[in-house]
């Protein structure tokens, strides 16, 4: 019974990762296509799926999808909706449209590249370049890049920012389905720093996060009745409490974060890493994602 017992533990242990057939990235990179289903978000923002998602047409009258060759043009009814909305407030203030980067794939799910977010189609970047044009090619929209707003030694915003950066980013802020949106610290320090005193809650939802200098990243509230939606805990001081961001929060991102402490002489041993969206299998999943996945 020992040797049993050792025998088959043996196996266990040399058994190889899952494969990449089996991960969930592949599944779900492999889709070309958003489930028959009704729309609803299905788990987190990190660790989900999308049931019922839509395409962002390619083109409109205020908007260009980019990278077409990523298909990540999808998201839940709401997010197309959002969206558009904003693009038309951007030909409001002087700018032809937007550009819309990565939203999420046909079904959501982990990507195999890029983003550990992006998975229930409740997120899309929004590139920093305004728009001068609004008929580029499939090829042009490969090979043009955006502009980063943010200076080489992330501390302050370049001569790419705008006045019209920030209306625009107040604009999406102030629209109740946004519940946060991503920025480089620069772009957030810099609004902190303009924001007339009356004119600041909206801040709140501004986060600064590392890799955010050429666009920002909107992610919505779970929908109203989006049963199978988790919703994503604040990280800073609620409204109801005054909190806006402009505060010892954000200047973490300029000081330590910047410029880290240096390691004890005895530091701790590293843990484990966690296991990312890459190494994710269907078993990491809401169990509603294998019918999202098997749809037709």
């Amino acid at each position: 019974m020992i040797r049993i017992f050792v025998l088959t533990l043996s196996l266990l242990l040399l058994s190889p990762p899952a494969s990449a057939e089996n991960l969930a990235n592949q599944l779900f990179g492999a889709q070309e296509n958003p489930s028959r289903q009704t729309p609803m978000p299905i788990g987190s923002y990190a660790r989900g799926c999308g049931a019922g998602m839509v395409e962002l047409p390619e083109s409109g009258l205020s908007w260009q999808a980019m990278r077409l060759s990523r298909h990540r043009n999808f998201g839940q009814p709401v997010l197309i909706d959002y969206l558009i909305d904003l693009s038309q407030f951007a030909q409001q203030i002087g700018w032809a449209g937007l550009y819309i980067g990565d939203m999420g794939q046909p079904r959501g799910g982990p990507m195999t590249s890029g983003h550990a977010s992006h998975q229930i189609g409740l997120d899309a970047d929004i590139w920093m370049l305004p728009p001068r044009r609004l008929d580029l090619t499939a090829r042009e929209r490969e090979n043009i890049s955006s502009v980063p707003v943010r200076s080489a030694d992330q501390r302050s915003v370049t001569s790419n920012w705008t006045a019209a950066h920030r209306a625009l980013m107040r604009a999406a802020a102030l629209d109740p389905r946004v519940d946060r949106i991503f920025v480089a610290a620069a772009v957030k320090i810099e609004m902190c720093k303009t924001a007339k005193r009356k004119d600041k809650d909206w801040l709140q939802k501004i986060r600064p996060i590392a890799g955010h200098d050429t666009h920002f990243h909107v992610r919505l509230k779970c929908p109203k009745g989006a049963r199978l939606c988790e919703t994503q805990k604040p990280t800073v001081a609620d409204l109801s409490k005054g909190g806006n961001g402009c505060d010892d929060t954000l200047m973490y991102w300029v000081t330590d974060y910047l410029n880290p402490p240096k390691p004890t002489k005895n530091p701790k041993k590293p843990e484990k890493p966690e296991r990312g969206p890459r190494d994710f299998t269907m078993a990491d999943l809401p169990k509603q994602c294998a019918a999202v996945l098997s749809s037709d």
